[in-house]
């Protein structure tokens, strides 16, 4: 049976682990490399705010190779575009053409990133595009993924909720206006183990700071 490569855009938290996990179960693709974005001058993951180290451990305990691709912060469009390409030859050399997102119903941004591939000869995957939100939380936890939240946005979601497992206590607690996988912006996690980890990632809560719109927790690998 043929297994197409593919790179997944991986941000480290469980969207990312939900497209991997449909990925691997369906046994029709083989995963190349996680491929992620983060700060040029923070080393931290974009938007999430966790360091680099930890997607390392991530890559680790997956068994799966991790390209880290720095960026400006903040950068522009065409410094995207750029940076991709740059990225993503290594992989257009080995006859890899594909890469697969984790988002869920942002129309916008899907259309973002399916031109800006276009553009650049690669082809795009959502495997967990249009599912219901819901009930993709409770997969998550029911699966045994366990995650924390890391990055919210203090407008849509109270900074309390920083260091919070991702369980079904912290579901139920959840505001009615906040989609229950965060889709809309309003928080963001770190995936730290789950079915197709070898080992768990230990992680250690040490300081909250505001950055720009959001409110993260750095995060430091136990020693």
């Amino acid at each position: 049976m043929h297994h197409e490569r593919v790179i997944v855009s991986w941000s480290g938290g469980k969207d990312s682990a939900l497209a991997l996990q449909s990925l691997l179960r369906s046994g029709r693709f083989e995963v190349a490399a996680l491929l992620t974005t983060c700060s040029e001058d923070l080393g931290h993951v974009r938007v999430h705010g966790i360091p680099t180290s930890l997607i390392q451990c991530q890559s680790e305990a997956l068994g799966i190779p991790s390209v880290i691709w720095p960026l400006p912060e903040p950068g522009s469009n065409h410094q995207y575009e750029a940076g991709l390409r740059e990225a993503l030859e290594p992989f257009r050399n080995a006859g890899i053409d594909s890469i697969v997102f984790g988002d869920l119903f942002l129309a916008d941004i899907r259309e973002f990133r399916d031109a800006l591939l276009t553009r650049i000869s690669f082809r795009t995957h959502y495997p967990i595009w249009g599912l219901d939100t819901a009930q993709l939380a409770r997969q998550f936890i029911d699966d045994g993924f366990r995650a924390v939240l890391v990055s919210v946005d203090p407008h849509r979601l109270h900074p309390s909720f920083i260091g919070r497992e991702f369980d079904l206590s912290l579901l139920a607690d959840l505001p009615a206006s906040v989609d229950p996988c965060g889709e809309n912006g309003e928080f963001h996690t770190f995936v730290f183990d789950g079915p197709f980890f070898r080992q768990p990632v230990h992680w250690d809560h040490t300081v909250i700071h505001l950055s720009d719109r959001f409110r993260q927790a750095d995060r430091a690998v136990h020693n």
